[in-house]
């Protein structure tokens, strides 16, 4: 990645559109407020402000690429999930291959910090981003592109926009993951089909297969497993028929963050082919985890002796209303917190520098800009207390939050994440 990008990033004025910071920073560099080491609880950081913590972060990120390398995997983290240089930079200093991107924006932020690898989990047809890719690959020798096709259509739009390309793109047939799923070709008929086109074409090479098992329809370990061996077999079936002639290795990509343990199984089954065969994993909400759908899904609630990821995001806002016995009003909403997977989750209270468990304190729902919180006989709960909520989805945890405080278990923010949505 471009360091130089990247330190560009604390030369960035403090000012009104980042939310939560101190008032009093407004002016500094984000560099310098850095410097400062400023207590989020005590120097003048404002609620609501949703923060990350260093320590969990670094175990997340020391985790995944323990796994990845225990299994023989090669990782490239789905980066839609932040959308933050910052930590894509931290993701490939642990040892991911590249990382996975959904569209081109999103391929323009990587690119704009020096991301050499990307995999874009997405049939790319838009004539305007294909140019824009074709010079990018043609600028950058070391740039690798690789990206999804699953139709015969969507392999003609392509070659036309490409006419003329200085290489060839990249390109793994999508095998869908069943009926009624999301995107992909769904039979290995058709993506036959697919390949023939692409090979008939001098702007597209074929690299490999890929997929989302996180669609399996009614995912069940059962399920899950029989589809990747189905993506598995169209791989070998593929290399048998002479369909990765062109390239040095073959692809074979899978692995959201609920089933990456039954990729782990799957792909630890590939034969031997005719080339060395990159099995690329693409889980990526790993890096913050959360304390709701994740928490419940992830794979090492199977494979615990694997070890356990960590929750690293805590949104807090302030008690603002206490109009009854039963009942407060918190200062964070659904502008701040992720709310379309699980409601936020009451975690601890503070007062007066004191913190303790937010007992008898459950979320009931959001407005715009309120958190609405049940209160029991047990909960001690006052105008003016600090609350700690846990939050659900990642993924849209990150994309309300422009730069993100990152504390310390003592509150001493470090650094801010400057996200790209």
């Amino acid at each position: 990645m471009s360091i130089e990008a990247l330190a560009r990033l604390a030369e960035e004025r403090v000012d009104h559109r980042f939310k939560g910071l101190p008032p009093d920073a407004a002016g500094l560099t984000v560099g310098e407020l850095a410097a400062q080491r400023r207590n989020l609880f005590t120097d003048g950081f404002a609620t609501p402000v949703l923060t990350l913590s260093a320590e969990r972060l670094e175990h997340n990120l020391k985790l995944m690429e323990t796994y990845a390398a225990r299994h023989g995997l090669a990782f490239a983290p789905h980066g839609k999930t932040s959308m933050a240089p910052q930590l894509f930079h931290r993701q490939l200093a642990h040892g991911a291959w590249g990382i996975t991107l959904a569209v081109p924006h999103q391929v323009r932020v990587a690119r704009a910090f020096g991301v050499e690898r990307v995999f874009l989990a997405n049939e790319l047809v838009d004539a305007a981003a294909l140019r824009w890719i074709a010079a990018e690959l043609a600028a950058d020798p070391a740039f690798r592109f690789v990206c999804y096709v699953d139709s015969v259509r969507g392999v003609e739009l392509m070659d036309a926009a490409l006419h003329g390309a200085a290489r060839p793109v990249d390109v793994v047939v999508e095998l869908a993951a069943g009926e009624g799923a999301r995107t992909g070709a769904r039979t290995e008929a058709e993506c036959a089909a697919v390949a023939a086109a692409v090979a008939a074409t001098g702007t597209l090479r074929l690299v490999g297969v890929a997929g989302y098992e996180g669609e399996v329809p009614r995912a069940d370990p059962e399920r899950v497993h029989a589809w990747l061996r189905r993506l598995v077999a169209l791989a070998v079936d593929f290399d048998r028929a002479g369909r990765f002639a062109d390239t040095g290795e073959i692809v074979v990509s899978a692995g959201g963050s609920a089933w990456f343990d039954a990729v782990a199984d799957v792909f630890a089954e590939i034969p031997p082919l005719s080339r060395p065969v990159l099995k690329l994993l693409r889980s990526g909400a790993y890096v913050s985890h959360d304390d709701g759908h994740y928490h419940e899904v992830t794979p090492f609630n199977r494979v615990p002796q694997e070890g356990a990821l960590e929750p690293a995001f805590r949104l807090w806002a302030q008690i603002v209303s206490r109009p009854s016995a039963e009942q407060a009003f918190a200062n964070a909403g659904k502008r701040d917190a992720a709310h379309d997977l699980d409601l936020p989750f009451a975690q601890v209270v503070r007062r007066d520098g004191t913190e303790r468990p937010a007992a008898g304190v459950s979320v009931t729902g959001l407005s715009d800009q309120h958190t609405w919180l049940g209160t029991g006989p047990e909960a001690d709960l006052e105008v003016g207390d600090w609350i700690g909520l846990g939050l659900s989805h990642p993924c849209t945890s990150f994309d309300k939050w422009q730069l993100i405080p990152l504390a310390e278990a003592d509150g001493t923010v470090v650094d801010y994440i400057r996200t790209f949505f």
